[in-house]
């Protein structure tokens, strides 16, 4: 999470987190994606959904959990990776210390995709408040200033780069979400981060990130490791490892 002075910008620094989202509408394709072989095409609709759609559907189960099942918090494993997860479409997530480091051994079900950020923003109303409210439209503004200062994003499969990565202001992996919603339990993530916030439904959420999504991967042994960094927010880095069985 970061919060960036007078103007509220919040970013879970994210990578892999294992998500599925309960909706099958179309078969994924096993594309190739600006010399990404493996990696399905940001202009795709991958089970129905846009890159996009699909970030907002990440943001509302990364905080539909509560701390102490929500793989933010767990720097070696997948002990709460698979919470509220179901479908063709894995999450993965960052992680929530100060280091922003974290290497995951992990398994996940064999035919997931994996959808994850290598850095993201979410931006809102709610912690902390905005008097008078911010519009959609200004919140992803403050989103859009902050996720500007990306630089030096990469990801490797396996040991192969995905290409296309950099810079943040042309890749097309960057996507915006549409206006969305959350639904907070308690001690939520929001909670931890001491803001006066009670469970419940609330709106409007935004987000601007750079997202991936992974083919499902062969039975066996992968590894993936991204990593990412904000020299304007403290010259924070997000450096995360997975180290995944799929079986």
């Amino acid at each position: 999470m970061i919060r960036n002075g007078k103007q509220y910008r919040r970013g879970v620094i994210a990578a892999l987190v294992l998500l599925v989202v309960p909706i099958i509408l179309t078969r994924a394709p096993l594309a190739k994606s600006g010399g990404n072989p493996g990696v399905i095409p940001p202009t795709a609709r991958p089970y129905g959904l846009t890159y996009g759609e699909w970030s907002a559907k990440w943001w509302q189960w990364a905080f539909s959990l509560p701390v102490n099942q929500n793989p933010f918090f767990d720097e070696t494993g997948c002990v709460n990776g698979a919470n509220g997860q179901s479908g063709p479409v894995w999450f993965l997530t960052g992680v929530i210390n100060v280091s922003g480091s974290a290497t995951r051994t992990c398994t996940v079900p064999v035919g997931k995709a994996l959808f994850f950020p290598i850095l993201n923003f979410e931006c809102d109303n709610l912690c902390p408040p905005i008097v008078p409210p911010a519009t959609p439209a200004e919140l992803r503004g403050f989103c859009a200033d902050a996720m500007d200062g990306a630089v030096n994003m990469t990801c490797e499969v396996d040991g192969v780069s995905i290409q296309g990565l950099n810079p943040v202001t042309t890749t097309p992996y960057r996507v915006l979400s549409p206006v969305f919603n959350v639904t907070l339990p308690d001690n939520s993530v929001q909670q931890f981060f001491e803001c006066d916030v009670t469970p419940g439904t609330y709106s409007p959420f935004v987000s601007d990130g750079v997202f991936l999504m992974l083919a499902p991967l062969s039975r066996g042994q992968h590894t993936i490791h991204f990593h990412g960094e904000l020299p304007s927010f403290g010259g924070f880095t997000l450096d995360i490892t997975y180290n995944l069985t799929v079986r």
